[in-house]
């Protein structure tokens, strides 16, 4: 494997230093939104998973928070990766129904084709000075 593949399998691990939450000025790791433990790299399946954990269980910027992790996902691995992303069972109380949208494709297609969401997800995903 040469050393771009390499730091592509890397990249989940640091995908938590770097995204913003959307309504605090810190990163999803200063908040223990994503913890290392949470993410998981399965290279023989191509499988990427990333668990979540909204700051309070009435997070209302918890799907945002997910779509902002799966987008980051998505410009930054090799197109054979799956990617699943989702809430810490039992962390928040619309669990089932962020995960859903999460978890579908056409949602997730449709959100990022709307220009007002896809800014507030570039803004979570860019770098604060």
């Amino acid at each position: 494997m040469n050393a771009t593949i390499l730091d592509s399998f890397a990249f989940p691990y640091k995908v938590r230093k770097s995204i913003n939450d959307p309504e605090h000025p810190l990163s999803l790791e200063e908040l223990n939104v994503v913890e290392q433990v949470r993410v998981r790299v399965n290279d023989q399946e191509s499988t990427v998973s990333v668990e979540f954990t909204p700051t309070i269980p009435h997070c209302s910027m918890a799907t945002l928070i997910g779509l902002s992790i799966k987008v980051k996902l998505l410009r930054s691995l090799p197109d054979r990766f799956k990617i699943d992303v989702h809430i810490t069972p039992g962390t928040h109380a619309s669990e089932d129904a962020v995960n859903k949208q999460l978890a579908d494709k056409e949602r997730v297609a449709a959100a990022l084709e709307n220009s007002q969401l896809l800014e507030v997800v570039n803004q979570c995903l860019s770098s604060r000075t």
